[in-house]
């Protein structure tokens, strides 16, 4: 059962990160391959849980081991993306992001478990002869009950310090922040004239939006944070600029009927980088201008 869960989670925890890689964080510099890299291993690593399953005890402990130092060391890399950024990049609080957090320190109990269980004995196995000394049956054999109690109990204070701190990590991180809309402006990028927002950034529309709607909330909204505020536009702005009214109450603006968002993996002024990608449910475009 501890076999079993235990990959389970690891699954678990690399189809999430493998959904969030498609969906937006594959174009983040640095963070894109480290999660495909994230993907790779949480899979290989579960099936070698599962595949190691009455092997040798040592190829079964090293593959239940594995497992659970990389939970943790996955979740590290969240509660530091959070708290300080990684490699230029600062996660916000997803429901994603909480999941896949519970899910690593899952994996890592169970898994840190498995490890340190008692090997299972053979009851058909030949007795040993008078004389002989009876192997324990804790796991492993030549390693003493004292110190395979003390792994344990570091387990589980690690278990309990990691859910704490991802508690902590949550409750104090910020939503979501929506960008500002005040001054936008045109800006000329490879040939063509679009819309950026004061500091430069191209701001984008989403297919399934209407003129009165955004249909982008929850996780999407993380990736795509919407520029709110008051529809001020540089003079001379070609088009209209208007708002709409987003769940909770904050106003959206919009460019001829298009709800605006910029893109967290433009990390500078200049870049398209969610031009044209079919993430979070539909298409996004950069918003031209035309004069």
């Amino acid at each position: 059962m501890l076999r079993v869960a235990g990959a389970g989670l690891l699954v678990a925890a690399g189809a999430i990160h493998l959904d969030l890689y498609l969906t937006g964080y594959r174009t983040i510099p640095t963070i894109g391959w480290l999660f495909l890299l994230q993907v790779i291993a949480a899979i290989g690593l579960g099936l070698a849980v599962l595949a190691t399953g009455g092997r040798p005890v040592i190829a079964s402990r090293l593959a239940a081991a594995g497992g659970a130092l990389f939970a943790l060391a996955t979740l590290g890399g969240y509660l530091l993306s959070v708290w300080t950024g990684l490699f230029g990049f600062t996660e916000v609080r997803t429901t994603a992001g909480i999941v896949a957090g519970l899910i690593e320190v899952a994996a890592f109990a169970v898994l840190a478990a498995l490890a340190l269980s008692p090997a299972r004995t053979d009851t058909t196995a030949k007795a040993p002869a008078d004389g002989a000394a009876k192997a324990p049956a804790g796991f492993p054999a030549r390693i003493s009950p004292a110190i395979t109690a003390a792994a344990a109990t570091a387990a589980a204070v690690l278990t309990v310090v990691a859910l704490v701190l991802l508690g902590v990590t949550v409750a104090g991180a910020s939503p979501p922040a929506p960008a500002t809309g005040t001054g936008l402006k045109t800006a000329t990028i490879g040939g063509t004239a679009v819309l950026t927002n004061a500091s430069g950034f191209i701001l984008y529309w989403f297919a399934p939006d209407t003129p009165a709607a955004s249909k982008c909330y929850g996780s999407c909204a993380g990736y795509w944070p919407p520029v709110t505020g008051t529809a001020v536009a540089s003079p001379g702005l070609p088009g209209t600029v208007g708002t709409i009214t987003r769940t909770g109450g904050s106003r959206q603006l919009t460019y001829n009927g298009h709800p605006l968002y910029t893109y967290v993996g433009d990390t500078a002024p200049g870049q398209a980088k969610g031009n044209n990608l079919n993430l979070n449910g539909g298409l996004w475009h950069e918003v031209r201008v035309s004069r």
